[in-house]
């Protein structure tokens, strides 16, 4: 998880994410349609770093309990998850073809897009690295530049494309 300088970089962060996310995923669309490879999303949970798998577990537990607990049990159930560490949703697009599976992090693709010199390993790594808004994403009245935005997304999901056809290229043999 991205670590911030301050509010202010959060909050522009905030702005950025949504419109970036579903840039990312036209942008796959768009290159799937041309490309061989297969892609399908798959939903995780991600957990914060240093989360016990007893936690975890314990965590999954009540959420299924909670479905099919009976009313006087529900309050019980939800407090006892307040005070529990919650997972937030990952997303990741499955690329196949010809036998070769990829794995790509959505969520990471967004950072790399929102957050300058963004870098998924280096983060991963060292936990309290202070993410960079990328701000040349934000116009001069505080609202996303749409088409930096766009110029931004479609060149990293080119990347990524154009690296997988070297490998496999995209045209028929």
């Amino acid at each position: 998880m991205p670590k911030f300088a301050n509010t202010r970089a959060w909050e522009q962060a905030e702005l950025l994410m949504q419109p970036t996310f579903i840039r990312v995923i036209d942008n796959i669309g768009k290159q799937l349609e041309t490309s061989h490879w297969k892609g399908t999303y798959q939903e995780v949970q991600m957990w914060a770093e240093g989360v016990s798998e007893a936690t975890k577990t314990q965590v999954l537990e009540l959420q299924q309990q909670l479905e099919t607990a009976a009313p006087e049990e529900l309050e019980e159930i939800q407090e006892a998850l307040i005070r529990l560490p919650s997972p937030h949703p990952g997303y990741l697009l499955c690329l196949q073809y010809q036998g070769r599976q990829i794995t790509v992090d959505i969520w990471q693709l967004c950072y790399q897009i929102c957050f300058r010199n963004y870098s998924p390993v280096l983060n991963a790594m060292d936990s309290e690295l202070i993410v960079e808004v990328d701000t040349t994403l934000i116009d001069e009245t505080g609202d996303v530049d749409w088409q930096k935005l766009d110029i931004k997304t479609k060149q990293l999901i080119g990347q990524i494309f154009n690296s997988l056809s070297g490998a496999n290229p995209t045209e028929e043999p």
